[in-house]
């Protein structure tokens, strides 16, 4: 089907306005997919908060050129899609290494992370990065420690006098 220049100019400035608001983007090979095995994934991808959009190359390109994912301009060859996670930088990586488990016909082309380009083989280390709430999670036990040690400390004195007089109280009292 042809698309008019008009069509063009909004998917182009529909991807691109998504691009400057994602952290982090990936680019696949759908062939072999079912229709119904692409509904599946993008029902997945709606609830994890991807953006997924199959673009022509040509429209991608002028779409990602000026983001911080310009860089995946070489990974957009033959039929793809792109993965756009919106708020958590792993999240197109998960949804893909899980996406890859039952339907092996997909083929991860690059991904793109804070303008570094990574190949389709370091799919697994950016699909482990913690989510934003665990990355909340490991930051306030980090920043907590500290505090947690020195009421510790600070207690200490009178709780080993506690015991002490306890501890006295007891010797009184069997003698």
């Amino acid at each position: 089907m042809r698309l008019k220049l008009n069509d063009k100019q909004a998917i182009v400035t529909d991807v691109a306005k998504v691009a400057t608001e994602a952290v982090s983007a990936l680019v696949a090979d759908y062939r072999g997919l079912t229709v119904a095995e692409m509904t599946e994934l993008r029902a997945k991808a709606r609830k994890a908060d991807v953006y997924m959009r199959v673009v022509r190359n040509t429209l991608a390109r002028r779409a990602l050129e000026g983001t911080s994912f310009s860089c995946l301009d070489e990974a957009l060859v033959g039929p793809t899609f792109l993965a756009l996670s919106l708020k958590d930088p792993g999240a197109a990586a998960r949804l893909m290494k899980d996406f890859i488990v039952e339907h092996e016909k997909v083929k991860v082309k690059a991904l793109a992370l804070g303008g570094k380009l990574f190949t389709a083989s370091q799919l697994e280390a950016i699909a482990n990065l913690p989510s934003y709430d665990q990355a909340l999670a490991m930051l306030m036990s980090v920043m907590l420690a500290p505090i947690t040690k020195l009421v510790r400390t600070l207690a200490e004195p009178y709780a080993k006098l506690t015991r002490t007089f306890a501890a006295l109280g007891e010797q009184k009292k069997s003698a």
